[in-house]
């Protein structure tokens, strides 16, 4: 049973400088649970006063047996002692870990950041080691969340990186169940908000970058979303960089300030020049790309890559040419990982990703893709590779966007639809407190209406099926922003929704 005494807090507390005062007086104490919510609470347990906290929640866990709570402000008001810290968010990742007796100590761990790729780039690595470690690999995803080989073990994710408390619970059931590995998506907002503070990893990939999460309640500036990602590869042992993305002078520094040279793998595609201020380790070129599947050739250029051996040719499964870097990269990791090219070939081919360019094929109306793409960069990268496949047919495209956050990725939106699309639907998509309507003319203010027609419906499905039902054949359809999400957000709850790829699965059985 996890368990863990004052004094043990209070010494990992003072080693990182967190420690303001502590009102026990039994340092021999011991809590036997931890929580940050008031109502999974239970006997002997250490509670967290974080986030939007009010005093009642406090109140509520001494209620139901807390002896002890830890929180940067003092109450008075309750019967039980209290650890005041600095930082609650450090601090509760710190005793977290701890907790669970530092799971990630027993679980080599893969971390991909970056503004787009991540979910599929971790899929693609889960499938390779799976094949390679007998399906012992847990993943930690947008999508889902994978602590050990039954379907029991498998939940739908609520973040891409969950609070630290959730995410070493989760490292720790991984540990119990025997898996070998770990792959693992970590956000800008998991740093910026040290939800994975103090944690370190064996791999960390940062794949790209462009301007998102940028606004009110997240990052107030690029320079500050930069930052927070480029942590992960100050945490890393060994770093993996994309050259073929933006600001890797940067990107390369904040690697190289706590890893060796000899631990940093750059990656990028075959040019006629490749003469750069970061040599490349690992070069590829496009040998097919079409609208069901990819051809890449690898190639190492470095020593140290060469010593990985995974030289050769491989088939993607995953369609859109974006995918290819993906690939590569999730080809690096799982090779620094011991895998070789045979369970490298099989697991880029026949890697599936929920809600990631889920395909739908009709006889007399278009082909619809079902993907979560949400932001410029990732609805830029879908839009342009459908319309190069599909030049005699119309690109169709239907999007909202999250309110309440993301408030840059509007016009990001608007953006990526002037440029490579032909009929777009708005619609609600997670509006939180705010007016979906308002959200889709924000997104329309950059679409010139003579280039793209452009209609607002604000039921999903009424819309997502209009989108279908008008399409000819050789029109391409992309819904693109929830893939298999069943729920929208609307005024702090959590509405039921049939989720887009179900809503497009019937509608072409109608079809």
């Amino acid at each position: 049973m996890a368990e863990i005494t004052v004094d043990e807090v209070l010494l990992l507390l003072n080693e990182h400088h967190l420690l303001i005062e502590s009102q026990f007086n039994d340092p021999r104490l011991s809590f036997e649970q931890i929580a940050y919510n008031s109502q999974v609470v239970s006997d002997r347990c250490l509670f967290f006063c974080k986030g939007n906290f009010r005093p009642e929640y406090l109140m509520d866990a001494q209620k139901h047996g807390a002896t002890g709570y830890m929180s940067e402000t003092r109450y008075n008001n309750v019967l039980i002692p209290g650890i005041i810290v600095k930082n609650i968010q450090k601090s509760m990742s710190l005793i977290s870990a701890a907790f669970f007796g530092f799971p990630q100590n027993n679980l080599p761990t893969i971390a991909y950041t970056g503004t787009k790729g991540k979910t599929t780039s971790a899929y693609f690595t889960k499938a390779i080691l799976d094949r390679t470690y007998n399906k012992r690999v847990g993943l930690f995803s947008t999508i889902n969340t994978v602590v050990g080989p039954a379907k029991s073990d498998v939940v739908k994710s609520s973040l891409t990186t969950p609070e630290s408390l959730d995410l070493f619970t989760n490292m720790a059931a991984v540990v119990k169940n025997g898996m070998s590995h770990l792959v693992m998506e970590v956000s800008s907002q998991a740093y910026k908000k040290n939800r994975v503070y103090n944690l370190h990893y064996d791999v960390g990939v940062f794949l790209n970058i462009s301007p998102d999460h940028i606004g009110r309640n997240e990052h107030p500036t690029f320079a500050d979303y930069l930052h927070c990602k480029e942590q992960l590869l100050v945490n890393s042992d060994r770093c993996i960089l994309n050259a073929d993305g933006t600001h890797l002078k940067d990107i390369y520094y904040a690697a190289k300030a706590t890893t060796q040279p000899e631990n940093i793998y750059i990656y990028g595609r075959q040019k006629a020049q490749t003469a750069t201020e970061f040599p490349l380790d690992f070069q590829y070129r496009s040998l097919a790309d079409s609208l069901t599947n990819n051809k890449i050739e690898l190639k190492a250029v470095s020593e140290k890559a060469k010593q990985l051996d995974i030289d050769g040719v491989y088939e993607i499964g995953i369609p859109g040419d974006y995918n290819e870097g993906n690939g590569v990269a999730a080809a690096i990791t799982s090779g620094l990982m011991h895998a070789g090219k045979d369970d490298i070939k099989y697991g880029l081919a026949h890697t599936t990703v929920p809600g990631r360019m889920e395909i739908y094929r009709t006889k007399t109306h278009g082909t619809i893709y079902v993907d979560y793409a949400h932001n410029y960069g990732s609805l830029h990268a879908v839009l342009d590779f459908l319309k190069k496949q599909s030049p005699s047919g119309k690109v169709v495209v239907l999007t909202g966007s999250t309110g309440d956050k993301g408030i840059d990725r509007r016009s990001g939106l608007g953006k990526a639809i002037n440029e490579s699309a032909n009929v777009a639907y708005l619609t609600t998509d997670d509006p939180a407190t705010e007016d979906p309507k308002v959200i889709a003319q924000e997104i329309a203010t950059h679409i010139d209406r003579d280039k793209v027609s452009v209609s607002y419906i604000a039921d999903r499905k009424t819309a997502i099926t209009k989108a279908v039902n008008e399409s000819q054949k050789g029109d391409v359809i992309v819904i693109a922003g929830k893939g298999h999400d069943a729920f929208q957000k609307i005024n702090g709850k959590n509405i039921p929704f049939e989720g887009d790829a179900s809503i497009v699965a019937n509608l072409v059985k109608g079809l």
